[in-house]
């Protein structure tokens, strides 16, 4: 018995480039994942890191100090608080607590101080948490991401904003930072609680594997079509 098989020519030319395609995707998506599994050990090697200085950090660059621990003295300058509305872990509804940090060189540093209730956004309903004078604060460097086509514009009456829209935060509030970043204070614990910091998460989506899976399977079930529709035609068999 021999196998014998006589492709239908139209039919051929379409599948070739399709099955090509597919492979294609099922290839990209396995070098996406390499790519992403080695940004996450990046990440978690960056926040396991030793903090700098921060002006080490700014020497770095900005690509290059992501995610790490940076130290800095100054103060904080409280009447400028702005609030993030975002959700927690467990979905409960919060704001992040963005502050202005001053060296005492000039240099301002927007500073993401953690999360507080809604009910306490008001300063008065924490003022132990309202630190004054200087201190010595640590934080993670974060690049911020830029406020999406849907994100709503912010109530500026009430400071209140739906992303960390850095430079539309620092224009609200008449400074210039000295870096396009913000800090994300570590979990060091503040005077009554609130806000609470080290909210730093490391959660890059990872689905790249199976998005891999997928289109290799329709590459191969698009052979499978392709063969059985050869073989009801009777141009694929085995013949003595």
């Amino acid at each position: 018995m021999k196998l014998f098989f006589r492709p239908i020519p139209v039919l051929t030319l379409c599948f070739l480039p399709a099955f090509a395609a597919l492979i294609a995707l099922g290839v990209w998506q396995l070098d996406r994942l390499q790519w992403k599994l080695g940004l996450i050990d990046e990440m978690t090697q960056s926040l396991g890191a030793a903090p700098l200085p921060i002006d080490r950090a700014i020497a770095m660059g900005a690509k290059e100090a992501q995610y790490r621990h940076v130290s800095l003295t100054g103060r904080f300058d409280n009447s400028k608080e702005a609030y993030v509305y975002t959700t927690a872990k467990d979905g409960a509804p919060v704001y992040h607590v963005i502050t202005p940090f001053l060296l005492d060189d000039g240099r301002v540093f927007l500073v993401d101080r953690g999360l507080i209730p809604l009910p306490l956004r008001s300063p008065a309903t924490r003022q132990a948490g309202e630190l004054e004078g200087e201190r010595s604060i640590g934080g993670v460097w974060r690049t911020p991401d830029a406020p999406g086509p849907f994100t709503p514009a912010p109530d500026l009456a009430h400071r209140t904003w739906y992303s960390r829209d850095l430079k539309g935060i620092a224009k609200a509030d008449g400074i210039v930072p000295a870096v396009p970043v913000i800090i994300e204070a570590d979990a060091a614990p503040n005077p009554g609680g609130w806000p609470k910091g080290g909210q730093t998460i490391v959660d890059l989506p990872n689905d790249h594997l199976q998005y891999a899976v997928t289109w290799f399977a329709l590459a191969a079930g698009l052979v499978f079509v392709y063969l059985a529709y050869h073989r009801a035609q009777g141009r694929l068999g085995l013949r003595p």
